[in-house]
């Protein structure tokens, strides 16, 4: 199927905008693969987020500021996330030893095992995406992508 059946347009205005559509419709449809796999575990996929943020500094933490700074998708309700993800006991908080205002975010042994039973799946689910694409046509996807992507 064309990007012009998909999303049920004859042309586009401009090369530019038919890239921007076409980064668009594939990025949305990583990402309803990526909920699909995160679902089978009880979690969204901005929740799987935030627990591969924290894996990443185990068996440290990050504050919530850190968090949202790191999310793949910004979040203003960095807090709520992290709500959900206690309750579940998949995160724990606690106070900074230096500065006891601060709340810092760890995920728990719990949470680690529930990354564990997704990295195989989610892995899956990269390399699917990028099937039709050559090995060097998936490091070319993805430094354009990098070229695009703005500097924070």
């Amino acid at each position: 199927m064309t990007l012009e059946d998909r999303v049920h347009q004859a042309s586009f205005r401009s090369p530019a905008e038919e890239a921007g559509v076409s980064v668009l419709v594939a990025g949305a449809h990583l990402a309803h693969l990526l909920e699909e796999v995160c679902s089978t575990q009880g979690i969204t996929h901005d929740q799987y987020n935030v627990l591969r943020i924290l894996r990443g500094v185990y068996p440290d933490g990050h504050p919530r500021y850190e968090i949202g700074r790191r999310l793949i998708e910004r979040s203003p309700d960095v807090t709520r996330l992290l709500d959900r993800l206690e309750r579940r006991g998949l995160v724990s908080r606690y106070r900074a030893e230096g500065d006891r205002r601060l709340s810092l975010a760890r995920i728990t042994k719990k949470g680690l095992a529930l990354l564990d039973r997704l990295d195989e799946p989610i892995a899956e689910v990269h390399r699917r995406f990028v099937e039709a694409l050559s090995e060097s046509g998936q490091r070319e996807l993805a430094r354009l992508c990098a070229r695009i992507i703005p500097r924070d």
